[in-house]
C-alpha cells in the first residue's frame, strides 16, 4: 500500500503539506509582510490546483474506508479552483489582517475535511470529515473578533452545526443498528425500507439539508453570512455548498438507492420550499450579503432539482451548474469583498450609481448576476436549462413548472441590484475603488468562466463522460 497511499491521497497530502508549511512559517516568524505571505499562499494554492489535475487513478485504501476515482478527482479540482479564487479576491481584506496565516490554516483544514467526506467509503470516516470541515469554519465566521455581528454569526453557526451533526449521527447510528455495518459498499443491499431505516433516511437528509441551507433548515444562513467576513462568506456560499452537493451525490443517492421513492418525496418538498422561500426573502434584503444568502438558498433548490432525477443527466447537469455557480457567485462576492475592504460598505443602497466611478467592477457584478438569474448568453442560462431538463426527465412537470416560474421571480431581485448600479441616481456615488492585481486576476478567472463555460460544450461532454 506504500506507493498507492501517496497516489490515491495526493490531494489530501498536498493540502497537509501546505498547512504544515504555513505552520512552520508561523512558528519561525521570519516573514512579517502580509503581502509576501499572500503571494506565497496563492502560489501554493495554484500549485495545489495544478497538481490535482494530474496523476488521478481509481483505487481505495484502508479496506475501502477511503476511495477515489475520476469523478472524485474532478470534484476536488473544482473545490481547489474555488479556494484559489476565494484567496485571490479576498486579497484586500487579508493583507491587513494580523492573523493571516491562521486564516489559511483554518480554511485549508476545512477544505481537507471536505475532501475526506467526498472520498469516504465508510460512514464513520464520513462523519469525521464532516466535523473537520465544520469546526474550523465556525472559527472563521468569528474571524473579525471585534465585530459583534461576527460573534453572533459564529454562535449560530456552531449551534446549527452541532445540532445538524448530532441529528445526522443519530441517523447513522440507526443505520448501523439495523444493518450491522457502516460500509457504504455494503449498506445499499441491506436497506429494505423498514421504519427505522426510513427514520434514519430522514435524519441523514436533515443533516445534509442544514449544511446545504435547504428550507426549512436554512434559518442560520443569512445571519452567518452577514456576520462573517466577506471572504469567509464566499467560501461558505460556494466551496462549502459544492462539497456537500458532491457528498450528496456520492453518499445519499447511492446509499439509499433502494428507497428512492421515499427520498424523492422529501426532495420534492425541499426543492419547492427552497426555491420559493429563497426568492421571496431575497426580494426584501438591503444587505448584499443577506441578499446573496437567500439567493444561494434558492440556487440550492435548483441543484436539488437536478439531483432529483436520479440519473446520469441529473448528475452531469448538477456538476456543470456547480462550476457555473462557482464562477458567478465568487465574481459577485469578489466585488463585494473589494468594496467592503476599501470602503466598509456592504448594503445594496451603497451601490447606487456605482457605475459612475467603477465601470469595470460594475460590469463584473452585472454579468455575474445575469448568470445567477439564468439570463442568456451567460453560462447560468445553460446551467439552469440543463437542471430543469434533468428534472423534467423524471416526469414531474409540476415541480419543473414551479421552478420555471420562480426563475421569472428571481429576475426581479437580481435586476434590482443591476438597476441600482447603472440606473438609479446618487448625489454622493461611491468613490473609485482600487483593484489590486490578485483580486483582478480572481475576477478575470470568474468572468472567463461565466462567459466561456456556457459556450464550451466540451466541459459538459467531459462531465457527462464521467457518469456514463
Amino acid at each position: 500500500m506504500g506507493t498507492d497511499f501517496f497516489i490515491y491521497m495526493k490531494s489530501e497530502l498536498s493540502l497537509l503539506l501546505i498547512i504544515f508549511a504555513l505552520l512552520i512559517i508561523k512558528v519561525w516568524d521570519g516573514i512579517q509582510d502580509n503581502k509576501v505571505l499572500l503571494m506565497l499562499a496563492n502560489i501554493l494554492l495554484l500549485i495545489n490546483f495544478l497538481f490535482g489535475l494530474v496523476l488521478n487513478f481509481d483505487g481505495q485504501l484502508f479496506n475501502g474506508m477511503f476511495y477515489t476515482n475520476e469523478i472524485i478527482s474532478t470534484e476536488k479540482s473544482i473545490l481547489n479552483l474555488g479556494m484559489l479564487v476565494v484567496s485571490l479576491t479576498g486579497y484586500g481584506w487579508l493583507k491587513v489582517h494580523k492573523h493571516l496565516l491562521e486564516f489559511y490554516v483554518l480554511i485549508l483544514s476545512t477544505l481537507l475535511g471536505m475532501f475526506y467526506m467526498i472520498s469516504s467509503g465508510n460512514l464513520l470516516m464520513f462523519y469525521l470529515g464532516l466535523e473537520l470541515s465544520s469546526i474550523p469554519l465556525a472559527a472563521l465566521v468569528n474571524f473579525d473578533m471585534e465585530r459583534r455581528t461576527s460573534s453572533e454569526g459564529a454562535m449560530k453557526m456552531i449551534l446549527s452545526s452541532a445540532f445538524s451533526s448530532a441529528i445526522m449521527l443519530f441517523g447513522i447510528s440507526m443505520l448501523y443498528g439495523t444493518t450491522g455495518t457502516l460500509s457504504m459498499a455494503e449498506l445499499p443491499a441491506l436497506l429494505s425500507g423498514g421504519y427505522l431505516q426510513i427514520l434514519s433516511l430522514v435524519f441523514v437528509f436533515t443533516g445534509f439539508a442544514f449544511k446545504l441551507s435547504s428550507v426549512p433548515f436554512h434559518l442560520w444562513t443569512a445571519d452567518v453570512y452577514e456576520g462573517a467576513p466577506v471572504t469567509v462568506t464566499a467560501f461558505m456560499s460556494v466551496i462549502s455548498k459544492a462539497a456537500m452537493v458532491f457528498v450528496f451525490m456520492s453518499v445519499l443517492a447511492p446509499l439509499f438507492v433502494n428507497m428512492q421513492g421515499i427520498w424523492y418525496g422529501i426532495l420534492f418538498l425541499s426543492i419547492v420550499l427552497s426555491i420559493t422561500v429563497g426568492n421571496l426573502f431575497a426580494m426584501r434584503q438591503s444587505s448584499m450579503k443577506r441578499f446573496l444568502a437567500f439567493s444561494s438558498i434558492a440556487q440550492v433548490g435548483y441543484i436539488l432539482l437536478g439531483l432529483s432525477s436520479g440519473n446520469e443527466m441529473g448528475a452531469t447537469s448538477t456538476l456543470y451548474f456547480l462550476v457555473v455557480y462557482l464562477f458567478s457567485n465568487l465574481a459577485v462576492l469578489g466585488v463585494v469583498s473589494i468594496v467592503s475592504s476599501e470602503t466598509g460598505k456592504e448594503n445594496i443602497s451603497d451601490y447606487k450609481a456605482f457605475y459612475k466611478n467603477n465601470k469595470a467592477l460594475s460590469w463584473v457584478i452585472a454579468i455575474a448576476l445575469f448568470s445567477l438569474a439564468g439570463i442568456p448568453p451567460t453560462a447560468g442560462f445553460f446551467g439552469k436549462m440543463f437542471l430543469v431538463t434533468a428534472g423534467a426527465s423524471k416526469g414531474n412537470y409540476i415541480l419543473v413548472t414551479l421552478a420555471a416560474l420562480n426563475m421569472v421571480v428571481s429576475l426581479y431581485y437580481y435586476l434590482r441590484v443591476v438597476k441600482a448600479i447603472f440606473i438609479e441616481e446618487n448625489e454622493t456615488p461611491m468613490e473609485q475603488v482600487k483593484i489590486n492585481g490578485s483580486a483582478a486576476i480572481g475576477l478575470i478567472i470568474c468572468m472567463i468562466g461565466v462567459v466561456m463555460t456556457g459556450f464550451a460544450s466540451a466541459l459538459y461532454d467531459y462531465f457527462n463522460s464521467l457518469f456514463l
